[in-house]
């Protein structure tokens, strides 16, 4: 069966210019963004502003839903699962889409009441799809991908719509854990097409560019 979908490479190139057209893309190499593990960097992306946007976040939760069968399979799940707090809604719209159970996973149990970190009904067996914006380097997935095993059931994927494809390793350190990486588009096709439209000035896309290809490297030379 052939899904009446663009191929891989124009799914990422659409949804980069989908994130450029809401600004969701921000590049600044004059005064670097501050990430959560305290390092600098020239680019920051915000993927929860797409669900003020009906018509893209539509288009690109079908481009995700598309992927995640062309690559997994067309029954290959039982539940789809969220992320604590910025895949929820990416999960409840993949849920709908893919006629499946929507849970979400808690970062750490809530403290009271059952102390849960499962929302929702996940089972013992179930297939379950994790479901977040974006990953850096995979690494808050295993997490997540840990608290679903612990109800019995099974995690093998997870699909986000932006990876960033900078830092090397994370497939494989998400395939060490059992879990495959599905996703829309990287830094790489957001670059090619903010250059494609003119977005940002030709310094800033250099600039932008230079940590892309080593960001260790950048970051250790504006500390």
């Amino acid at each position: 069966m052939t899904l009446p979908f663009p191929p891989a490479d124009e799914i990422a190139r659409l949804t980069a210019r989908m994130l450029l057209e809401i600004r969701a893309v921000h590049f600044n190499a004059a005064d670097p963004y501050i990430y959560a593990s305290g390092a600098k960097g020239p680019t920051y992306i915000d993927c929860r502003k797409l669900i003020s946007y009906p018509r893209i976040r539509a288009t690109l939760m079908d481009f995700l839903a598309a992927t995640v069968m062309r690559n997994a399979g067309f029954e290959a799940f039982d539940n789809v699962a969220g992320g604590e707090t910025a895949g929820i809604p990416f999960a409840a719209l993949m849920a709908e889409r893919m006629g499946l159970p929507m849970t979400y996973v808690r970062k750490k149990p809530k403290g009271y009441g059952r102390n849960a970190r499962i929302e929702g009904e996940m089972t013992e067996g179930q297939r379950v799809l994790l479901v977040e914006d974006l990953t850096t380097d995979g690494g808050s997935k295993l997490s997540f991908v840990d608290a679903i095993r612990e109800t019995g059931a099974t995690c093998a994927h997870t699909a986000v719509i932006f990876y960033y494809g900078i830092f090397p390793g994370t497939t494989q350190r998400l395939a060490e854990h059992g879990v495959s990486l599905h996703h829309l588009c990287t830094w790489w096709d957001v670059l090619a097409e903010a250059r494609a439209q003119g977005s940002f000035d030709p310094g800033t896309l250099a600039e932008v560019e230079s940590f892309l290809t080593d960001p260790r490297g950048w970051q250790a030379a504006h500390p």
